[in-house]
């Protein structure tokens, strides 16, 4: 039998490597900065064309490679961070595999110019699917240069399978932004078909995350700084009303290297319990500081999980300082009052004179048992229902016996059921005009099949949903000018989605003006947002779409159309009249689908009269 077993060819090896370490656009971001940091740059230049599909190029001014370094450097691990198995406990940089180059040239076209400082000349490098295209010598700045073009030509499956340009690019943003965030003293810009998205200064790390998120967040952000012989950690968190249900700004880093830490996690948000509402979660930026012994980051090709050796004592310790931070920095708590423009109450002073007790008027000898007589101090219109109270029952053997009580504003009113008009719901063949409100959440009303229970938020979420998606469709679009604009203030991602978003939201009844930068002026929102937070609301709509995978337009409308009926729909706890009530009950029949909101939540239910019947045996 012949042998079967082979080595496979270099190109092949490479290939298979770069779908661990190239999964995308974004990856050859990060591998490329990475390098780009570890040469000791000052300043890094990351542009893009077409969200990295065309073209990703990086420039930095590090120290360059030599002709030999520079031909040496796509092979597979060749590396000049680590020498021996014991370096990678003791990591300084962030590449040390020698596979990143090597998986790029093997799914890309990839062109490099590279000069040291000593040398007056640098090299050129050009390699196709691992391939030695060309090299030679050329003029270039000190500092690396490297062009790729055409990721995955010659993996038609994997380029296949990118998501669109929008989704691609937030991908990057984050790659980049991971690293921006560690070192606030490299100059950063980043560039996407032309256009300057980000121009970071070096300076402090505060100065450095409030330019990469938003001026907004130097307002909500507390400082941490805790130094232990155990680990040091230093970074910021947020105040408790700067939470967020989605996509809150959150990154841990250790030893300058960003990492996915979900134990850490729970330590923050221990930490907030009870500060915060359930299901939202605050943004934070913090940095650990360990002994590189401590560590293994040698865990997944993206060096993104870490392991650490004294685990439980780093969350200990974690947990403490954010708390002392809440506790120093906090001067207001979050569940203290809005004070502002409120009248000033004086404290009771027991030493002064001249405060009397207040006094009470009351009737000691009146009891309502023995005497009918009206007190003076009582309103005769308050004591008319109790003369006439007979006249309320008086119906009762007229209507058979088959009637019941409905509470309105307060009244009790006797209704007959024989009178139901009919219903349009299938199951549903008559329901009364008369409806009751239970402690502000259901409307019921009864029906022939029994009793009728509607969750009156849910209920208005479907009303609405279906008639943004009616505004979105051009049927009936309409908006209202704000009488003073107010000015809203995005991070660099949040603003590569509001550009998708615009079309959409411009045919519900915004209008966005673009003020320069991230800033942009809400000058109209649709009618029906009086009383809704606009900041909020638009910043849900972008966390949502952020967060959704699909690219069909049908979907970004579903989500807009559904945040906005989420925040138009009237609350929990709103008393309503019976006219609103029937309103509400015509409206949702008339929808499209009346049994669950567009996220799958039920909206009606019927208690059977049988079942009624049933509870009495």
């Amino acid at each position: 039998m012949s042998d079967i077993i082979q080595l496979l060819p270099d190109s092949v090896a490479n290939q298979i490597a770069a779908g661990e370490v190239i999964q995308r656009p974004a990856s050859v971001i990060k591998e490329l900065v990475e390098n780009a940091v570890d040469a000791g740059a000052g300043t890094i230049n990351v542009l893009v064309v077409d969200a990295g599909r065309t073209s990703i190029q990086v420039i930095d001014d590090g120290k360059g490679m030599s002709e030999t370094d520079a031909r040496l450097s796509f092979e597979r691990h060749a590396t000049s961070k680590i020498r021996k198995a014991e370096d990678l406990f003791a990591l300084h940089t962030m590449g040390f595999r020698g596979e990143a180059l090597a998986s790029i040239a093997a799914v890309a076209q990839v062109e490099l110019n590279t000069r040291t400082r000593e040398s007056e000349l640098g090299t050129h490098i050009s390699i196709s699917g691992s391939k030695v295209t060309g090299q030679e010598l050329v003029s270039c700045s000190v500092g690396s240069n490297f062009s790729v073009e055409n990721i995955f030509y010659n993996v038609p499956a994997r380029r296949k399978f990118l998501k669109s340009n929008t989704t691609e690019l937030n991908n990057i943003l984050t790659a980049f932004e991971r690293i921006a965030l560690v070192y606030p003293d490299i100059n950063f810009t980043f560039h996407s078909n032309g256009v300057e998205l980000f121009n970071l200064k070096k300076g402090s790390l505060r100065q450095r995350i409030v330019d990469v998120m938003g001026k907004k967040l130097n307002q909500d952000i507390l400082p941490v700084d805790v130094e232990t012989t155990v680990c040091k950690i230093t970074g910021f968190v947020g105040k408790p009303e700067s939470s967020r249900k989605k996509c809150a700004q959150q990154f841990f880093f250790v030893n300058g290297r960003y990492m996915k830490h979900a134990y850490f996690h729970k330590a923050v948000v221990t930490a907030f319990e009870r500060l915060i509402p359930s299901g939202e979660q605050v943004p934070y930026f913090i940095y650990f500081d360990v002994n590189a012994g401590d560590i293994d980051v040698n865990i997944h090709p993206t060096k993104t999980e870490i392991k650490f050796e004294n685990e439980q004592i780093v969350w200990q310790i974690l947990l403490a300082a954010i708390k002392d931070s809440i506790g120093r920095f906090n001067d207001v708590s979050a569940i203290d009052f809005d004070t502002e423009g409120k009248p000033d109450i004086p404290v009771f002073d027991p030493s002064k004179k001249g405060t009397s007790m207040p006094k009470i008027d009351f009737d000691p000898q009146y009891n309502p048992f023995r005497d009918c007589s009206k007190p003076s101090h009582v309103n005769p219109a308050h004591t008319s229902n109790i003369e006439s109270w007979e006249h309320l029952y008086g119906s009762i053997d007229k209507q058979g016996g088959n009637a019941g009580w409905i509470s309105q504003n307060g009244h009790d009113t006797l209704f007959n059921t024989g009178d139901d008009v009919a219903g349009s719901q299938p199951g549903v063949v008559e329901k009364s005009p008369l409806h009751y409100q239970y402690k502000g959440r259901y409307i019921m009303t009864a029906v022939k099949s029994g009793l009728m229970i509607i969750d009156q938020y849910r209920a208005n979420v479907r009303i609405f949903y279906e008639k943004y998606i009616d505004q979105m469709s051009g049927k009936n679009s309409s908006s209202q000018q704000m009488l003073f604009p107010e000015m809203i203030q995005f991070s660099t991602s949040e603003c590569v989605a509001l550009r998708k978003l615009l079309p959409e939201l411009e045919s519900l009844g915004f209008e966005l003006t673009s003020m320069g930068g991230t800033s942009y002026s809400i000058n109209a929102i649709p009618v029906g947002l009086d009383d809704v937070d606009i900041i909020k609301l638009l910043k849900n709509i972008l966390d949502e779409f952020v967060e959704q995978t699909s690219t069909i337009s049908n979907g970004i409308n579903s989500s807009i159309a559904l945040q906005l009926a989420r925040s138009a729909a009237i609350p929990y706890g709103q008393v309503l009249s019976n006219e609103e009530m029937e309103s509400i009950v015509n409206k949702l029949f008339a929808c499209s689908n009346v049994n669950y909101t567009p996220d799958g939540k039920s909206i009606i239910c019927i208690l059977k009269q049988q079942d009624i019947e049933r509870l009495f045996h």
